[in-house]
């Protein structure tokens, strides 16, 4: 399929997860196999040196250098992303950065991305917000139109199944139902059709949250999207860019072991039961040691953990200590292997039922 004038073989992308899980590494090898590689700017500059004392510089920096190692791995196969939240704080000048270093999609979520054209303006990028339903997809089509004269080159659907931060309450993510991702999709694709007609072209729609396997990949295109994105299943590869004591944590995980929590970026979350976890959900607060500035919602005053430590420490493998956030089907992440097995079985089987 072809994204502005990039071709992208395979229509599946690969989540971004910060911090440090999807890098350069994971992101070049997933683009290599025709697929879109995505690189989260969250934090992404913790191993650099500087870190603690210049955060900011330190991650700028880094995002540089690990966009320029995926397209070398890449070698002008697939397409290499970016992910960057707008709850962050280095939100428009990751966005910049990215695009500076030349990175083929900015990808963009936690939160509505209204100013993404603006921050991109005159570069020849391809821009996707991250909606959870059609309401987010409408507003942010008529802001681009309405500002811009511009709509997303494609968006991607996140349901209440994904990893990380959701774009649902805390009391839908906990009950009893959950809104379907067939719902969404149809919700979605109303909400851009008249924009479609009015541009004169196709707006895909990527599927994500909890996306099991190729045959649901044919399903979803059968009902109208252009593609999927898996995030969680990529972490258990030998290119993800975490430990393997983060990607052993996953591997012996099961249902039994998630959780929904309150993060500092304001949006609810889902993650391990780790011992960190338990200890914020029993109403512990931790104290904050350092203040790194990552969210712009985030008081160090009054904020019961820090998520960038917490994020840091699961990367690096700490149990005890970490945010391991992941998919609600953790159980489709069993065992090692590799970014091309795991993008062919998707492929095989995508095929094979359609």
């Amino acid at each position: 399929m072809q994204i502005l004038d990039k071709t992208l073989p395979i229509p599946l992308i690969q989540g971004g997860m910060g911090v440090g899980v999807s890098m350069g590494g994971l992101a070049g090898a997933v683009a290599a196999c025709d697929a879109m590689g995505t690189i989260s700017t969250a934090d992404i500059g913790f191993r650099e040196p500087d870190f603690c004392q210049h955060p900011e510089q330190a991650n700028l920096r880094a995002l540089t250098k690990e966009i320029r190692r995926a397209k070398e791995i890449a070698n002008g196969h697939g397409l290499v992303a970016v992910n960057a939240m707008v709850a962050t704080r280095q939100y428009a000048d990751a966005v910049k950065a990215a695009v500076a270093a030349g990175a083929d999609v900015i990808v963009s979520g936690a939160g509505l991305p209204l100013d993404l054209p603006e921050l991109a303006a005159g570069a020849n990028v391809a821009l996707a917000p991250v909606v959870s339903g059609g309401r987010a997809a409408g507003l942010i089509c008529k802001t681009w139109a309405r500002h811009y004269q511009k709509v997303p080159d494609f968006v991607v659907l996140e349901g209440p199944l994904a990893g990380g931060h959701l774009g649902f309450s805390y009391e839908t993510l906990t009950g009893e139902t959950q809104p379907s991702l067939d719902v969404l999709l149809q919700e979605v694709l109303a909400a851009l059709r008249p924009y479609e007609q009015t541009f004169g072209r196709a707006i895909p729609v990527f599927v994500a949250g909890g996306v099991a396997n190729g045959q649901e990949m044919a399903h979803y295109m059968k009902l109208g999207a252009a593609g999927v994105q898996v995030a969680t299943q990529f972490i258990a590869t030998e290119e993800c860019d975490a430990s393997q004591a983060y990607k052993d944590t996953l591997i012996q995980a099961g249902p039994q072991d998630l959780r929904i929590i309150h993060s500092p970026v304001g949006m609810p979350g889902r993650a391990l039961y780790t011992p960190l976890v338990e200890r914020l959900l029993n109403g512990t607060s931790l104290p904050i040691q350092r203040c790194y500035g990552c969210i712009k919602t985030c008081n160090p005053a009054t904020t019961t953990f820090c998520i960038t430590r917490a994020l840091i420490a699961a990367v690096q493998g700490n149990y005890q200590d970490g945010l391991f956030f992941c998919s609600g089907r953790i159980e489709l992440v069993q065992k090692m292997g590799t970014v091309p097995e795991l993008i062919h079985t998707f492929t095989k089987d995508w095929s094979d039922s359609l």
